[in-house]
């Protein structure tokens, strides 16, 4: 009897395994691979929280500053109060400071250089999982699959990198498969792929 219960335990169980890794393998299975080009041409940087602006002021050495963009997205500086910056390009923050002290000096020229980039939180590429370092990066023209898994520090011994997903914000949370392992382990360039802003790699633990 207990013999007969241990063998249906054990099917049962085997049956279970399979299963799961059945529904596991077609769930990656349904995400087709992420296009190899994505990156905008027209791509503009947008300024974060945590950046740091240097603002120039031409002919006002006195009101040129290197500023940092406080946790609430925005900016102070002689003449300028609360001044928000986040969610802009630099050229359209230098247009907005130049109205702003156009009350205190005649036709200001500012010009503004990000110097330190973090990025607005909806761009930033978000790494989690079996990443030896998970962790969120400012996006930049260009970046690859490599540069962030360069980011990284690369997948632990765990990873299961060809079974990672990535999720792109940009395309209403569409998922993507990746191979990951191909790519760092192997060394196969054709893994490589463009990221966009706003994406998440997920990377899962292998199961054997």
């Amino acid at each position: 009897m207990l013999t007969r219960l241990h063998d249906a335990f054990g099917a049962a169980f085997n049956w279970l395994v399979v299963g799961t890794l059945g529904v596991l393998v077609l769930g990656c299975a349904s995400h087709p691979p992420a296009p190899v080009s994505a990156a905008s041409p027209d791509y503009r940087y947008i300024i974060g929280p945590g950046d740091s602006v240097n603002i120039l002021v031409w002919r006002n050495p006195e009101l040129s500053m290197n500023v940092p963009v406080r946790p609430d997205g925005l900016i102070a500086g002689p003449l300028i109060e609360d001044m928000p910056a986040m969610g802009k390009t630099p050229t359209a923050l230098a247009r907005d400071m130049e109205k702003a002290l156009g009350t205190f000096i005649r036709d200001p020229v500012v010009t503004v250089i990000v110097t330190a980039f973090r990025g607005t939180y909806s761009e930033q590429i978000r790494v989690v999982g079996e990443a030896s370092k998970p962790q969120a990066l400012p996006y930049s023209q260009n970046m690859t699959l490599l540069d962030v898994m360069i980011a990284v520090g690369g997948l632990t011994d765990f990873a299961d990198g060809n079974g990672a997903t990535l999720l792109r914000a940009a395309e209403g949370n569409k998922q993507y498969g990746v191979r990951l392992s191909d790519l760092i382990r192997r060394g196969d360039v054709s893994a490589n792929v463009d990221v966009k802003p706003g994406d998440v790699l997920i990377i899962p633990q292998s199961w054997f």
